[in-house]
């Protein structure tokens, strides 16, 4: 089983990359290429990776196997939509697995790590906005106990789609 740390700037580069393919992966059928090429100059590039591993309003979290990134999940502490109650929340921004370890555990791992860094902070509330139309991500994330709370637009490229909000206590 990959080991699961924090993310170092060390990692920046192959972050990205594993974020940007894994992002693809999940999205790409569902969305033209210039959305996706758009997003992911946006979003996935080395200098903006090695900003957010040092960003102290995020914890990166990299799942590692052989030397070779597999997994990650980021975890934010900006305010919530209003639709979270929580006067501590705590945001998992992102999780990605890569496909080959699709199946074997690892996202319900990475998911415990969130779940107990969460409470190791204090959080009373953990939230995540996931694609309406990702249904296998729907079910895992209630698996966990997270419930529909209200939605948002999440800007993929040019186009405005809809996420869920779902929210779970950090304790339960």
């Amino acid at each position: 089983m990959p080991i699961i740390r924090q993310a170092e700037l060390r990692d920046a580069a192959p972050l990205a990359a594993l974020a940007e393919r894994t992002f693809r992966d999940t999205f790409e059928a569902a969305n033209t290429p210039e959305d996706m090429a758009l997003h992911c100059r946006e979003h996935y590039r080395e200098a903006l990776q090695g900003q957010e591993i040092l960003d102290p309003g995020l914890t990166t979290l990299v799942c590692e196997h052989d030397g070779e990134l597999v997994a990650f999940a980021q975890l934010r502490r900006d305010p919530p939509p209003p639709c979270v109650p929580s006067a501590r929340p705590l945001e998992i921004q992102r999780l990605y697995v890569a496909s080959a370890w699709h199946g074997k555990g690892l996202a319900q791992e990475l998911m415990r790590h969130c779940l107990t860094q969460a409470e190791s902070e204090g959080a009373d509330q953990v939230w995540l906005g996931v694609w309406e139309h990702n249904p296998r991500a729907i079910a895992f994330y209630r698996k966990f106990g997270f419930q529909e709370v209200g939605n948002h637009i999440f800007p993929l490229g040019t186009d405005p789609q809809c996420d869920l909000i779902l929210v779970r206590p950090a304790v339960v």
